[in-house]
């Protein structure tokens, strides 16, 4: 078998662009993958054109190999275009290989370890601005079933944040537990956003909702100042979305920076990095809750991922998506009593519906977090796709 084509699909879905590959060979087997990075489309787009020009003519059974040469053959390793690129790659050759065994991908990683994973909720709130709204929302979403929800309070502070800006985020928390009671888990975002003081005054100030965790409190870009928080802290602290490869969790693991890491497999390397990551983290017995916030491929992905990670934690997923998310693949996703069922068709368990995603052209979107609009996550018509 051999690689003839590699195609690339980017789709627009409000918050974002999708970046979708396929990977085509001379045996009609086909793979798919994800490269979604947000605001960043057309240089990851490029960076899989690299790519194709190795892969063009070569083996897709040689998954390892394949990897290991374009890292290498990249020079300038690492960082979010290469490393999500090398990702959707990746996962659309392990997707090939699913395939032309008939088998589901986590049959090649060692089986299942997990029949279904627990999942929380992100994307939840959408255009909620008071603590009433915050706590509605929060009402639905658990009577849907989620056993967890997560977001962002903090408006559109960065770095510090005054008494005033930390008062409202702490009233919002207090409506949200205050709706949901003490056994759904808040998970609070920060977004890599805040300094150290501001961090550890978040963190303390937090405490007593009993939040699993404080994600990415501080950017990603200083692991000792995070190994700051992270000791200041008597919550939990996560992080990791913005890390590439088992080489940057290395560190992170080394430095004990992080309670919960959070790799994004269309992000950190692909299946068998993210695998890799994994293992880092169960040696020092770290809980692995990967980033999932993207696309119905990557969440594909991650299932797979999740059925053989022992250390598998929790399940990130978006509550509602676009109207057009159920036709872009045939995806299939079983989701009950708070947790999501892993898939057992071949490969991925997932195809791409080429000509509904060139409907959905490329629309050029850009950042939220600092404009006041954190909460314009999803357009005025949603519909849950499970």
């Amino acid at each position: 078998m051999k690689i003839t084509d590699v195609e690339i699909y980017t789709v627009y879905c409000y918050r974002t662009n999708w970046v979708f590959v396929k990977i085509l060979t001379d045996e009609g087997i086909s793979g798919v993958g994800e490269a979604t990075l947000e605001y960043k489309e057309h240089a990851v787009v490029g960076a899989i054109e690299h790519l194709k020009q190795y892969l063009i003519g070569k083996d897709p059974t040689q998954i390892e190999l394949h990897y290991h040469q374009m890292y290498r053959d990249a020079y300038w390793r690492g960082g979010p275009v290469l490393m999500s690129a090398l990702s959707a790659v990746e996962a659309g050759l392990w997707d090939i290989n699913g395939k032309a065994l008939g088998v589901p991908v986590h049959r090649l990683l060692g089986g299942k370890y997990h029949d279904k994973v627990k999942v929380y909720a992100n994307g939840w709130f959408a255009g909620a601005s008071t603590p009433e709204q915050f706590a509605s929302a929060a009402q639905r979403a658990v009577k849907r079933g989620f056993k967890g929800l997560k977001w962002d309070p903090f408006g559109k502070a960065y770095m510090t944040i005054s008494n005033e800006e930390l008062e409202k985020a702490l009233v919002c928390i207090d409506a949200v537990r205050s709706a949901v009671g003490p056994g759904v888990d808040l998970f609070i975002e920060g977004h890599g956003r805040f300094n150290v003081p501001s961090a550890i005054r978040i963190a303390r100030e937090i405490e007593p909702f009993k939040p699993v965790w404080f994600e990415e409190p501080i950017p990603p870009d200083n692991l000792d100042a995070m190994v700051q928080v992270k000791m200041k802290s008597n919550v939990a602290i996560a992080g990791g979305e913005r890390l590439y490869s088992r080489h940057s969790f290395r560190e992170a693991l080394e430095k004990r920076a992080l309670d919960f890491i959070q790799p994004d497999v269309s992000h950190a390397g692909g299946l068998l990095e993210c695998r890799k990551i994994a293992s880092m983290a169960e040696s020092y017995y770290i809980p692995f809750a990967p980033h999932n916030p993207s696309g119905p491929i990557a969440n594909a992905t991650t299932l797979q991922l999740a059925a053989c990670t022992p250390n598998f934690f929790y399940l990130e997923i978006m509550e509602t998506d676009v109207t057009w998310r159920q036709e872009i693949t045939d995806e299939q996703l079983m989701f009950e009593d708070g947790y999501m069922h892993i898939p057992n068709r071949p490969g991925l368990g997932i195809e791409l519906n080429t000509e509904e995603a060139l409907k959905h052209p490329y629309v050029p979107k850009d950042l939220r977090h600092y404009t006041g609009a954190l909460t314009d996550i999803r357009p005025p018509e949603t519909l849950p796709y499970f």
